[in-house]
């Protein structure tokens, strides 16, 4: 199975088997293109200003197509964690009210909640290995569902639709974590009432910009409880009244919107609408299939779940010498991850089945 994805279009080192897309993915070589546009743009003047804004504008659109909504549902925000602040700073909370979590959420999406003092949030947390876990977790006390649609630890995918109905069902909001499946699967991101993902990873961008979707259907009258000066509708002066915010999702957008990483984020999105997503799910599935089959059969402590309806792009094994494996595996030119006592590969379109034997028999070298 060769990669759906040409190698030439990456900065990918010879010789390296780079399965370490949950970390971080190979650069595209059109990104340097694109960052040199953004120099010459910022050195223009106002006529690169408006340049700058019309990146913003293809990029919201571009991003909007890629999860099925329309382009004035989507913002930007530096990093998941502030779009969760943001959304969890709206909120008039209860004494007793509570988030319902995965115990191994990510904590980008659980601690600008879990910090708060007035009032404090309980968590219930979900935990054992049950698909409906988070389901039942909820109560008549949950204000928030919060899940990853995959897990960063485990690769383990969520039922975000059970999770819809159960939200319906409590009268809470459903904020999802899009950033570990958002350029290879296909993305419904109207399920959720909040959505963020972060564009590093497999959506092929560069830090410093995150995705931050609102859905002005199921919460038409939201609003931050906090703005910077791009929060408020353009033409905005003086505050008798206060000014009115935008009213799309760029109310998100504190300050100036993150313009380099924008226009690297528009040039992997441009790549990325050569490929159907049904089509690079398909193929890092069949990646991470086989790669579990073999890992199984050699008795590593597997945490993924086999079926490709429960699990992502990565396959994840728990090892007391996961940093040591990291290490040995760099050394021998595949690059995965490790963290919280796990190894986990990950695999996207550049991908093929030579990589999976490759990491196989690095692992078996010991």
């Amino acid at each position: 199975m060769d990669p759906l994805f040409p190698h030439a279009a990456f900065h990918l080192p010879p010789g390296v088997t780079h399965v370490c897309a949950g970390g971080e993915t190979a650069a595209l070589r059109s990104h340097d293109a694109a960052m040199l546009r953004y120099l010459a743009d910022k050195s223009s003047g106002f006529p690169g200003r408006s340049a700058q804004d019309a990146q913003v504008e293809a990029a919201r659109a571009d991003v909007a197509r890629l999860w099925g909504v329309q382009a004035g549902d989507i913002g930007f925000v530096s990093n998941v964690a502030e779009g969760v602040s943001i959304v969890a700073e709206s909120l008039d909370w209860k004494p007793g009210e509570s988030i319902a979590i995965d115990a191994d959420e990510y904590p980008s999406v659980v601690g600008p909640i879990a910090l708060r003092r007035d009032p404090p949030v309980r968590l219930l947390q979900a935990r054992g290995p049950e698909p409906d876990r988070l389901v039942k977790a909820a109560d008549a006390s949950t204000r928030i569902i919060a899940a990853s649609y995959v897990s960063y630890l485990t690769g383990e995918r969520t039922d975000l639709r059970a999770l819809r109905a159960r939200a319906d069902e409590l009268g809470a909001i459903l904020v999802v974590d899009f950033t570990q499946a958002s350029g290879y699967l296909p993305i419904e991101a109207s399920l959720a009432d909040f959505a963020f993902s972060a564009c590093y990873k497999w959506m092929l961008g560069i830090t410093g910009v995150a995705i931050a979707y609102w859905n002005r259907t199921r919460q038409p009258a939201w609003a931050p409880a906090s703005a910077g000066w791009y929060s408020f509708a353009p033409g905005s002066r003086g505050y008798d009244p206060t000014p009115l915010l935008r009213a799309d999702a760029m109310r998100f957008t504190r300050g100036n919107p993150a313009h380099c990483p924008i226009y690297v984020l528009n040039s992997a999105l441009s790549f990325l609408s050569a490929y159907d997503m049904q089509e690079v799910q398909a193929h890092v599935q069949t990646l991470t299939q086989a790669l579990h089959d073999e890992l199984s059969q050699r008795q590593f402590v597997l945490t993924t779940p086999r079926s490709p309806e429960r699990h992502g792009a990565s396959v994840c094994f728990t090892s007391p010498d996961a940093a040591g494996i990291v290490e040995r595996l760099f050394r021998r030119g595949v690059y995965a991850w490790n963290g919280q006592g796990r190894v986990r590969v990950s695999f996207h379109g550049y991908n093929s089945l030579a990589d999976v034997e490759r990491t196989v028999a690095a692992l078996a070298a010991g």
